[in-house]
């Protein structure tokens, strides 16, 4: 039985979230014209049509009742408990010193989908969100549940940042002003680059990559390959712009970058043509059964590291933001057992915790402590 007492506070944390989610709404139409409203075309490429960029299978679209009962779950209906973890999550700080010092080869979770790689001498970041919050605003949206274990200041050159799409968890406009000028090359699907340069990144850094183009920095070759996702930022530019998962590659090793994706075969296609990987970066977390076709659940995730040829896997898109509706530490623990009983090669470092990509030292399941 439910009494006065707290029916009170419910109603008004519900307020409280219908307020916040009506001032983001209204405030993501007013940030179109800060991030700009795609307009450009790119007949050039497969994947532009009609409706913008689309995926080699389209996603099953969500019935008007279906998408009312999400939104509602989101706004109003409220989350079950757990989806934010209730204190601070284990973490290494790190410290330019120790980038500068560490070997060739090394990789670093700093959150979410930000890795940090050391190749070839060279430092290279993918999909950097350093801000508070994953949000059109800084007041309100989905919150960090850690800091970065670095801070943008203490990073060295970067040769490139590269980029999977422009998702606000994955493009965070005040990291990538920050970062521009130390970033040598930002890589970035169709589109997303035109956006960058919209916020000021210099046209010289930017370059715009199709799916299976590739190119070549300092010794580093980046293919943009498929993926099985959607764009945009504002309620006026979705598929506006490219999204893609990536393919790194030196002399002596190969890392597959998922970005955001659901389950396709184009990750045997990538695998047959550019595999096998040393190590896959694949995303975990943020999912739901009512997504699943732009967002992988944690069987699809291993089976696309099978897919894909991968030696260690190393599930990333969890830990750092709550934006669906399974426990925080769902994610790696699902898959942490799935690979277990299937024998992959799971490692899941504490964020900031170096790796050594060709042979990943041991990790222990540091979810479990919570």
């Amino acid at each position: 039985m439910t009494d006065a007492s707290t029916m009170v506070p419910r109603r008004g944390k519900r307020l409280k979230r219908i307020a916040a989610a009506a001032c983001v709404s209204a405030t993501a139409v007013a940030y179109a014209g800060l991030s700009g409203c795609a307009t450009l075309s790119y007949p050039q490429s497969p994947q532009f049509g009609e409706d913008g960029f689309q995926n080699e299978r389209k996603p099953r679209p969500l019935g008007w009742r279906e998408t009312s009962k999400l939104w509602w779950d989101f706004i109003v209906g409220g989350k079950p408990a757990g989806t934010v973890p209730t204190r601070s999550i284990p973490m290494q700080a790190l410290t330019r010193q120790q980038l500068d010092a560490a070997a060739d080869g090394t990789l670093y979770r700093l959150g979410h989908s930000t890795v940090l790689l050391k190749l070839d001498g060279r430092f290279w970041l993918t999909d950097p969100v350093f801000s508070e919050r994953a949000s059109p605003v800084q007041w309100a949206g989905p919150k960090r549940f850690h800091a970065p274990p670095i801070a943008i200041d203490d990073l060295p050159t970067l040769s490139a940042v590269v980029l999977s799409h422009d998702h606000y968890d994955h493009l965070d406009r005040d990291t990538v002003r920050a970062l521009a000028a130390k970033t040598e090359v930002f890589l970035t699907p169709l589109g997303v680059g035109d956006r960058l340069v919209r916020w000021g990144v210099p046209p010289e850094k930017v370059r715009q990559l199709d799916w299976w183009d590739d190119v070549e920095l300092d010794g580093v070759r980046f293919t943009a390959t498929p993926s099985q996702h959607f764009s945009g930022r504002t309620l006026f530019d979705r598929n506006a712009t490219l999204w893609a998962s990536w393919v790194i590659r030196t002399d002596e090793l190969k890392v597959f970058f998922s970005g955001d994706t659901g389950y396709f075969d184009g990750f045997r296609t990538i695998g047959e043509r550019l595999g096998p990987f040393d190590l896959t970066l694949l995303e975990c977390g943020a999912y739901d059964s009512r997504w699943q076709d732009v967002h992988m659940l944690p069987a699809q995730t291993l089976q696309a590291h099978r897919d894909l040829g991968g030696g260690s896997l190393v599930p990333i898109h969890n830990s750092t933001f709550d934006l669906a509706f399974h426990g925080w530490n769902e994610p790696m623990e699902t898959l942490y057992v799935l690979s277990q009983d299937a024998g992959v090669d799971i490692v899941t470092p504490v964020i900031g915790q170096p790796l050594t990509i060709a042979r990943p030292e041991d990790t222990q399941p540091w979810w479990r402590g919570e």
